[in-house]
């Protein structure tokens, strides 16, 4: 059972920042896999957010104004149903448990709704996001609406309801930051398994099967997203997944992954060689992207522009690209004409928490939004060399990321992946335990 106190201040900052109306917040349904199998269930991140309630089936409503009202539709208890699927709170249990003020069966939310609606000057909803749920809405706003011969006023204005809470979720609590380390902790530990598990002729697939074992077994509910596992030319793939083709000696395999501990993300990425030992080109590649990624992460700080730890890595990248004769000219040229995007095509980081690729704007009326400490972001250089004319052949078919969680902290940052090797060094001792 969570600790209920963290999602509760939430929901009052909400309800606050809201000052007079309703807010509605679905989480995620129930998806088929195939026939009469589901995907494995889960939430919605806002919904989560709010209520720490993990069942399908399941909305909050909160009321605000003079008399502020957090209200949960869920599924009742069904001891057959419970049989099949498992356990149910239902709604007497959930509202004891999860300290809403009243809790409903999600069977009554078509009655109920319309009268909560009733009079309040606005509708707090996440539209667009799922088409059943606009037109549900919009049926209850039309029933308030048929209301109106006997005095009883709509919702006159629908606000976008993530504006405000994204906002709230870019800044994150103890709670969060708690499972955050958690999951970076084990996720660290993963990689260290995948590195010591790596041999010549072994296959992408096992070093995943790998990573997902060490997530479980330290209790992690999910793999953040699906683990990328690429050796050789795969790693010059920026999304491969397919983790099906064999690790050869004198290569390098790139493994992305990370794991979510109750419901908060990991997301490391390192880059190690197949034999246990950096040599030649890949090591010049490697050896430039540490430093990118080095000189990123001295760039997260509060009252840094999101901009500047990419900017900082580009600039080392720029000039690694000439230095290595990837690339010719001056660093300013190589920057300004986007020829370094040859072999850095993305960007140097995304928020992260609740979603891999976490909620918030990067932008604020136009400019690059400020850090502020307890916002949490990756930090993600990469190199990626692919044959082509005017590339030296030494470099074909290297790819290399370095990818680590950190957070905006009062002085500066704090790296939460720093225990999943990266140094050259120590990423070949690790492999030497093999």
């Amino acid at each position: 059972m969570p600790d209920i106190a963290p999602f509760r201040a939430r929901r009052a900052e909400l309800l606050k920042t809201m000052g007079r109306g309703v807010a509605i917040v679905p989480t995620a349904p129930e998806r088929l896999r195939n026939r009469d199998s589901d995907y494995l269930y889960r939430f919605d991140s806002y919904f989560y957010y709010l209520t720490g309630f993990t069942e399908p089936e399941a909305v909050l409503v909160l009321i605000a104004g003079e008399a502020p009202k957090a209200i949960l539709f869920c599924r009742e208890k069904h001891p057959e149903r419970e049989l099949w699927d498992g356990f149910r709170h239902g709604p007497e249990a959930a509202h004891d448990a999860f300290g809403f003020d009243e809790a409903h069966p999600i069977g009554e939310i078509d009655a109920i709704v319309p009268k909560l609606l009733a009079d309040k000057p606005a509708i707090y909803f996440a539209a667009g996001m799922d088409s059943s749920w606009d037109a549900r809405i919009l049926g209850w706003l039309n029933a308030v609406r048929a209301q109106s011969r006997t005095g009883v006023t709509a919702p006159n204005e629908i606000r976008e309801l993530r504006a405000v809470l994204d906002e709230m979720r870019l800044v994150k609590d103890a709670h969060e930051l708690d499972a955050m380390r958690r999951a970076a902790a084990i996720s660290a530990d993963a990689h260290i398994r995948a590195m010591r598990a790596t041999q010549p002729g072994g296959w992408e697939y096992q070093l995943e099967a790998e990573l997902l074992y060490e997530f479980r077994r330290r209790g992690s509910q999910f793999p953040a997203y699906w683990p990328i596992v690429a050796g050789g030319a795969n790693a010059c793939v920026l999304h491969y997944r397919d983790n099906n083709m064999p690790l050869r000696d004198g290569e390098l395999v790139l493994i992305d992954a990370g794991c979510e501990m109750d419901g908060y993300a990991a997301d490391i990425t390192r880059t190690f060689p197949v034999s246990g030992k950096y040599a030649g080109p890949q090591r010049d590649v490697y050896e430039l992207v540490l430093a990118a990624q080095a000189a990123a992460i001295d760039a997260v700080k509060p009252g840094a522009r999101w901009e500047d730890p990419h900017e900082a890595a580009v600039r080392v990248l720029a000039q690694g690209f000439i230095d290595l004769k990837l690339l010719a000219g001056s660093v300013d040229h190589v920057i300004e004409s986007g020829d370094y995007k040859r072999y850095y095509m993305h960007r140097t980081g995304h928020w992260l928490g609740l979603d891999v690729h976490d909620a918030g704007e990067y932008r604020e009326a136009g400019e690059w939004r400020p850090l502020k400490a307890g916002m949490t972001l990756t930090v993600e250089p990469g190199c990626y060399v692919r044959p082509g004319d005017g590339v030296p052949e030494r470099f074909w078919n290297i790819g290399v990321r370095i990818e680590d969680d950190v957070l905006v902290t009062a002085s500066g940052c704090e790296v939460l992946t720093a225990a999943a090797p990266k140094s050259v060094a120590d990423i070949e001792a690790v492999m030497r335990d093999r």
